[in-house]
This record gives structure tokens, C-alpha cells and sequence, in this order.
């Protein structure tokens, strides 16, 4: 009883941290339309504010879990919430597009910061035998804590502004920061040396994945002959030969190829990205689409985004665990065929859509998503040596990442430029949002075909139980 108390104990500050990262990122989820429309600038905007934070979220997280295990990751833990910290109380002070695309890169290297440490905390200091009660209390306190973020924040943002709203997320942070630095993790791994760090891969990593985000909203934004498309591109091409070569002679580096090279991680990153994207854009889509349709009612959004972080809670508690008894295979089909309804629902929006169209919609969207993050990774890491676990853990980690920020990327300036279109052509601001928002159920519903295809040719995991080589990797 006193060992469980212990480790119990220790994962206090992780716990609170993890909660942190979550709620504030729930509050944060209606910021960058509230911003773009609070400073007068168009609409499609807001794809730069969810691109900056998505940008270093992704690329930074498998740096900094690294370098976690060099520095230590109690030290780890409380500059990663400083860095949160810093980053919104940046935003708060925000009067520009550039600033606040600072701020919003900063708040991202905060998080990427804080959540290899928690996972770190989990598997090295639970019991053996409830580790997997670690992970379900961490899915926990980071699905359900954003739930009450949108609505909140949208409160707050209607009654007092967004500067206000941000403000809070702020005082949320100083009111974390302290019980974590106060509370000791007395068994925490003393600092390594940084002789074995891949420098350059972790340049390298961070420059192609920063400059990859950007390259479909270069292209749709500026035109994909302009000379800032043009320009990424031949940036991003040097950054991934840079990055090919830095891992090939790097010791330990952050990106192991051979597992990479796994069909089971190639296809399931695949599918990710074609599926779990839409999450994100989806959320950013809703709010732009009702400050179009109903610029006076701008709390519906926030309702119906938190219903999607709640369907988000209950698919991964109740769809997830059913791939430890059937296939993985029919359990993600289910689970991306209640995606693929979801957006057909979008189809069905109109002007006046109500609150209950938008919560069904994005409930269900959440819930189909919900499952998946923890299937894919089963899928993914499956029958991996003890010695290649953290590596590629980190790896697989910065792909899944990716894969929201790049919806974002497609999917937000997709349907943001298409508004602008139908308004030059004369249309309504409204009406041109309704066109758009059918234009892409369509796309989604295309992506979502594509993901259940790639799905049916991942391998089986039950029947490798038994024969490991039957099945190619």
C-alpha cells in the first residue's frame, strides 16, 4: 500500500500538468477565430494561428522527449509549463498576425514539451502490472478536461473578450506551476550527458516537419506557382536530404528507420492522416462557419465542440479496449464508417443550422475519432523489442501528432479560401459558408473511403499471436 501511495503520489505534478495542457487547450480551441475577427482581417487567417502552435506541437515533441531523458524530466516538466505560460500570456498581449503567431509557436513548444514526460512518468515508474491503468487515467484527464474548455471559454469570450479569456488560460498556468514545482518526484532519473544527442537530426527534424505543415497552405493560400509555395518547397526538399543524412550517421537517432519502415507503422500513419486530421479542421470549420452564418449566437460553436471532445472521451473508453478482443482491423472500420457519417452530416447545414445539427454532427465525428488513437497504436507498435519501445514510441508519437495539423493545413484554408471565393462572386458571407461547408462533406467523405481502404490492408494482430512471421511487417 505505501508503494502504491508512492507512485501514486509522485504522478501528482504529471497528473496536473497533463490537466493543465488539456483545459487550456480547450479554452484556446475558439482563440484563433475570436482573433482574426476581433482585429478585422480575413477569415482564412486562422489557419496561421492553428498552424504556428500544431507546427512546434508536432515537430518538437520528439526532440524534447528526448531531451527529457537527458535533462531530467522533472526539470523538463516545469520549462515546459513555463513555456506554456509564456507563450499564452504573448497571445493575451497579441495585436497583430505576427505576434500572436509567435505566441501561438511558443504555447506549442510548451506542450510538446510536457506530454513525453507524463507518458514517461507511466511506464517507468507504474507497476508493471498497471501501466495500463497509467495510460487510461492520462487518455482521461486529457479527453475530459478540454470538454468543458469551448463552452467556457465561449462564455467568457462573449461576456469579456478573448483577450480576458486568454488571460485566465494564463492564471490556469501560474496556479499549475506552483504544486508542481513545490511537490518533489523523488525518484527521478538524475541529468546525462548530451554526448549521444542527435543535434543535427534534431534540427533537421524540426526544420522539414515545421516547413511540411506549411506547404499546402502556402500552396492554397498564395497560389501553388507563387514564389512563397515555390520557395517552401525547394526549403522543405534541402531540409528532408539534410535530415536523411543526419540520421544515417547519428548513433542513436531520433528517428529509427527500421522501424519506420514497418508496414504496420507505414499504413497506420497513413490512415491517420487521412482520418484523424479532420478532427481538428473540423472543430476550426464549425466556428468559422457559424460566425458566418450567426456572428450574434458565437456560443453554439463552443457547445458543440465540447459534445465533440465528450464523443472523443467516450469512443476511446468504449470503442479502444475492444481491439484487445476483436480484430483491429473491424474494430477501426467501425469506427471510421461513424466518421464518414459525420461529416455526411455537414451536408446537411444550413444558414439557420441548430445547436442539436452541429452537436450530433461533431459528437459523432468525435466519438468515431475517439477509439482510433489508441488502435492505430497498437497496430503500429506492435511486437516491438524492449530496447526499440522508447524510440519508437517518440517516432510514431510525432506522426500522430502531424496528422491533425495536417487537416488543419488541407482543410482549414480549404473551406476559409472557398468563403472568400462565393463572397468575390458576389454571394453572401453566409450563404458562401453553407456552399463551402457541402464542398467539404464531399472531400471528407472521399478521405475518410480512403482511410477504411489503407485500414483493410494493415496486419492482422491477432492472428501474428500466434505465428509472429506470418505475416509481413
Amino acid at each position: 500500500m505505501e508503494e502504491d501511495r508512492d507512485y501514486l503520489k509522485g504522478f501528482i505534478p504529471y497528473a496536473l500538468a497533463a490537466l493543465l495542457i488539456s483545459l487550456v487547450g480547450g479554452f484556446s480551441a475558439v482563440l484563433g477565430p475570436a482573433f482574426v475577427q476581433d482585429i478585422g482581417i480575413a477569415y482564412n487567417n486562422t489557419t496561421w494561428t492553428a498552424l504556428a502552435q500544431a507546427m512546434s506541437t508536432a515537430a518538437f515533441a520528439p526532440i524534447l522527449g528526448k531531451l527529457g531523458d537527458v535533462l531530467g524530466r522533472r526539470a523538463t516538466l516545469l520549462a515546459g509549463i513555463l513555456t506554456y505560460t509564456l507563450g499564452n500570456a504573448m497571445a493575451a498581449l497579441s495585436s497583430s498576425l505576427a505576434v500572436m503567431l509567435i505566441a501561438r509557436f511558443i504555447v506549442g513548444a510548451g506542450a510538446a514539451a510536457v506530454a513525453p514526460v507524463v507518458l514517461s512518468y507511466i511506464v517507468k515508474e507504474f507497476p508493471p502490472t498497471r501501466v495500463a491503468k497509467g495510460f487510461s487515467m492520462y487518455m482521461l484527464i486529457s479527453s475530459a478536461a478540454v470538454v468543458f474548455g469551448p463552452a467556457l471559454s465561449g462564455l467568457i469570450i462573449r461576456a469579456y473578450g478573448w483577450r480576458t479569456m486568454v488571460w485566465v488560460c494564463v492564471a490556469l498556468c501560474v496556479v499549475a506551476f506552483i504544486p508542481c514545482a513545490l511537490l518533489a518526484d523523488k525518484n527521478a532519473p538524475s541529468r546525462k550527458k548530451l554526448e549521444h544527442f542527435d543535434a543535427p537530426g534534431a534540427v533537421f527534424v524540426l526544420i522539414f516537419f515545421s516547413l511540411m505543415l506549411c506547404i499546402p497552405s502556402f500552396g492554397q493560400n498564395f497560389g501553388w506557382r507563387s514564389s512563397a509555395f515555390i520557395g517552401v518547397l525547394i526549403a522543405a526538399s534541402i531540409a528532408f536530404v539534410g535530415l536523411i543524412l543526419a540520421e544515417r550517421r547519428a548513433v542513436h537517432p531520433i528517428l529509427p528507420g527500421n522501424f519506420m519502415r514497418r508496414r504496420a507503422f507505414v499504413l497506420s500513419v497513413l490512415a491517420l492522416t487521412l482520418t484523424q486530421g479532420l478532427m481538428q479542421a473540423n472543430m476550426t470549420n464549425t466556428i468559422v462557419f457559424v460566425n458566418c452564418t450567426q456572428p450574434d449566437n458565437d456560443v453554439i460553436s463552443a457547445y458543440a465542440i465540447s459534445i465533440m471532445y465528450l464523443g472523443m472521451s467516450l469512443g476511446a473508453v468504449l470503442t479502444g479496449p475492444l481491439a484487445d478482443k476483436f480484430e483491429p482491423r473491424s474494430v477501426l472500420t467501425f469506427s471510421l464508417l461513424l466518421t464518414g457519417f459525420s461529416c455526411a452530416m455537414l451536408s446537411l447545414f444550413t444558414a439557420e443550422a441548430s445547436v442539436l445539427l452541429l452537436m450530433a454532427a461533431l459528437g459523432m465525428l468525435g466519438f468515431g475519432l475517439g477509439g482510433n488513437g489508441t488502435i492505430f497504436m497498437k497496430v503500429a507498435l506492435s511486437d516491438l523489442s524492449g530496447q526499440a519501445s522508447g524510440a519508437a514510441t517518440g517516432t510514431y508519437g510525432l506522426f500522430r501528432d502531424l496528422a491533425a495539423p495536417f487537416g488543419v493545413a488541407v482543410l482549414v484554408p480549404l473551406f476559409t479560401n472557398s468563403i472568400t471565393k462565393y463572397t468575390v462572386q458576389g454571394i453572401i458571407e453566409a450563404d458562401a459558408a453553407v456552399r463551402a461547408i457541402h464542398t467539404l462533406s464531399v472531400i471528407e467523405i472521399i478521405c475518410v473511403a480512403a482511410g477504411i481502404a489503407v485500414v483493410m490492408m494493415l496486419p492482422r494482430i491477432h492472428h501474428e499471436r500466434g505465428n509472429r512471421h506470418a505475416t509481413e511487417r
